[in-house]
């Protein structure tokens, strides 16, 4: 890569104040309005909606999403469940991923260091349906093996800008 590319990859995210403010204000409500965000920023509207545009194509908003309460689905039991893969099948992680990511259960799925390639985020209804979405896991020709670690409670974080 060269030093041009290096330095406009290193830029691509760089913030300024009134970014982090409409930043920190969506993580608080997605479906705060241009003219509120406009407000809290002490800008123009109009500033505010090309503000916004260079968020989303700068890759610094990937989306702004419904925080759905899985029980509310009728999913109470979350759990992680850790996966090693096979030796032989590491070098396909990206495969892995893509492929757990679209099962219905999976919350979310995270590529991890440590003594587990992956930990898979997942919603289900009871322990019997945990049990399947387990043995659906194992039962892929790249796991090794599985751990689970059932979800007591979650609270969501905020990213600090």
């Amino acid at each position: 890569m060269g030093d041009d590319m290096a330095a406009m990859s290193n830029d691509v995210r760089i913030l300024d104040d009134v970014d982090r403010t409409i930043v920190r204000a969506l993580q608080r409500d997605g479906r705060t309005s241009n003219h509120t965000l406009a407000q809290e920023a002490g800008i123009a509207a109009s500033t505010c909606v090309v503000r916004l545009r260079s968020l989303r194509e700068r890759g610094v908003l990937r989306g702004i999403h419904a925080d759905v309460d899985p029980a509310a689905l009728g999913l109470s039991l979350q759990a992680m469940i850790a996966v090693s893969l096979r030796p032989d099948r590491r070098a396909a992680v990206g495969d892995f991923a893509t492929e757990v990511a679209a099962r219905p259960y999976v919350v979310n799925a995270f590529y991890v260091s440590g003594s587990y390639d992956h930990l898979v985020h997942v919603a289900a209804a009871d322990s019997e349906a945990l049990r399947e979405i387990v043995n659906d896991l194992s039962s892929m020709t790249a796991v090794a093996g599985t751990e689970t670690h059932l979800i007591f409670d979650h609270v969501a974080g905020r990213i600090r800008t």
